[in-house]
């Protein structure tokens, strides 16, 4: 990556970081994760090794998932696939409160999370190096916290009051529009309908291709029956070449 583009890449991820900080949530929300702080040095290793490889789709999910990105700070970060194909694996602190049946491990976690390991398998598996991969795509999220209530249960960010989601969306959407006005890519493409629908809102008026693509989830019987070639015919829908 260019010493430029690196440095206003991680200045948009700083500056998101910094800005959702400040915000406050109400209950249910007991706990808030940001793993852009907690997690920055894993996040900003993704961002420095692969952020600039010149990919033209640029793919965002929701927000980070307990054992992926809350663990690793890289999006979809299942810990094995991060260490082992990406080679990142970075040292990461804690968040200020922790819920105790949610602990924050690292890469010392030993629970996957099958969204990241969907995903990443796929990459590796078609591409085999993740310089192809990236050359191709580039993962973000487009909301870095994660919330928990009381029981540890998670709640996503679409089922928060509408001030908190108000304000919380608006930092959001300012922060994939200037990811997309540094990165050039031709497509964003939501994983799941919730990013899609943020990609539209955010991007309005920017001359991009914008659609969606089948979330790897396991809560999603879709994608459990066989979520790789359901998700290669709708890239191929989208017009992406998958060779």
């Amino acid at each position: 990556m260019s010493s430029s583009r690196n440095k206003r890449l991680l200045e948009i991820t700083a500056d998101l970081r910094r800005a959702v900080d400040q915000l406050s949530f109400a209950p249910p929300v007991e706990y808030v994760y940001n793993p852009l702080g907690y997690a920055h040095r894993g996040s900003q290793a993704y961002l420095k090794r692969f952020g600039d490889l010149g990919a033209e789709t640029l793919l965002v999910g929701m927000n980070p998932g307990p054992y992926g990105m809350s663990q690793t700070g890289v999006p979809f970060g299942e810990i094995e696939l991060v260490r082992t194909w990406m080679g990142i694996e970075e040292p990461i602190d804690r968040p200020e409160r922790e819920h105790p049946k949610r602990p924050i491990e690292g890469f010392a976690c030993k629970r996957s999370e099958v969204s990241g390991r969907r995903l990443w398998s796929w990459a590796r598996t078609r591409y085999g190096t993740p310089e192809r991969f990236f050359q191709r795509f580039l993962v973000w999220n487009y909301c870095p916290l994660v919330f928990m209530e009381d029981s540890g249960r998670n709640r996503t960010p679409d089922k928060l009051p509408k001030q908190e989601r108000d304000q919380l969306f608006a930092l959001c959407d300012e922060s994939l529009g200037r990811m997309v006005d540094e990165l050039k890519p031709k497509r964003v493409i939501g994983i799941g309908k919730f990013a899609e629908k943020r990609a539209l809102c955010a991007l309005e008026g920017r001359e991009l291709k914008i659609g969606t693509l089948l979330h790897p989830s396991p809560a999603s019987p879709m994608a459990n029956r066989g979520w790789e070639p359901q998700a290669e015919a709708q890239l191929e829908a989208l017009g992406i070449d998958l060779g």
